[in-house]
C-alpha cells in the first residue's frame, strides 16, 4: 500500500455565538461513531451516516436549540464537512466518482458524487410534511448544502420515490454515506496520482 497507509484523518473544532462544534473523521475506519447533537432524529442520521460510510465520526455539539435546530444542523454540517477535506488532503489516489441507488422499504434516492474540490448540490428531493417527529424536514437539505460546500464535493441527491418522509430522510443519508465511502476510498490501480488530467483536485 505505500503512501496510502498515512491516517487520513480530520478535526475540526468550530464555536460561535450559536453553536459549539467539535468533529473528528477517520476516513479508513469501521463505521464507528459517537454523536451527540442534541437533536435526536439528527443523530439517528448522523449514526448511519458514519455506519454505512464507514469513516468513524466523533461528534459533539451543543447549539441554541432554545431557537430551534437550524444552527445545530447546519453548523454541524460545516463543521463534517471541513473534517473530511482536511482528512483527505490533495485528494491524491482517491476513487473520486461513485453514485448509488439506494433502496428503504417504499423509498429508493440516488445519491452521487464527485470528490473534485468544488462544491456543488443538486436536491431533487420532496418531503410531503414539514416535520418528521420535532425535526424540520428542510433541514435535511441545509445540512447537505453545508456539507457539500465544506466538504469541496459535488453532491446530486434525487429522491426516485416515496410515501414515508423517515424513509425519504433516511435513504438519503444512507445513500450519501454509500457513495462516499466509495469516492473516498484509495484506488490502488491510481498509485497515489491526483485522479485528474489537471493533477490537481484543489
Amino acid at each position: 500500500m505505500g503512501e496510502t497507509m498515512i491516517r487520513r484523518t480530520g478535526s475540526i473544532s468550530r464555536k460561535t455565538n450559536e453553536t459549539s462544534v467539535s468533529v473528528s473523521v477517520n476516513l479508513d475506519g469501521t463505521g464507528a461513531a459517537k454523536i451527540s447533537t442534541g437533536v435526536g432524529f439528527f443523530d439517528h442520521m448522523l449514526d448511519q451516516l458514519s455506519r454505512h460510510s464507514l469513516i468513524d465520526m466523533e461528534i459533539d455539539v451543543k447549539g441554541d436549540l432554545h431557537i430551534d435546530d437550524h444552527h445545530t444542523v447546519e453548523d454541524t454540517g460545516i463543521a463534517i464537512g471541513q473534517a473530511i477535506s482536511k482528512a483527505l488532503g490533495d485528494r491524491r489516489g482517491i476513487t473520486r466518482y461513485a453514485s448509488i441507488d439506494l433502496a428503504m422499504d417504499e423509498t429508493m434516492t440516488k445519491a452521487a458524487i464527485d470528490v473534485s474540490g468544488r462544491p456543488f448540490l443538486v436536491w431533487n428531493v420532496a418531503f410531503s410534511a414539514p416535520k418528521i417527529g420535532t425535526f424540520d424536514t428542510e433541514l435535511v437539505r441545509e445540512f447537505f448544502q453545508a456539507l457539500a460546500q465544506n466538504a469541496g464535493i459535488t453532491l446530486h441527491i434525487f429522491n426516485h420515490y416515496g410515501a414515508n418522509n423517515h424513509h425519504i430522510a433516511e435513504t438519503c443519508f444512507k445513500a450519501v454515506a454509500r457513495a462516499l465511502r466509495t469516492a473516498v476510498e484509495i484506488d490502488p490501480r491510481q498509485a497515489s496520482r491526483v485522479p485528474s488530467t489537471k493533477g490537481t483536485l484543489v
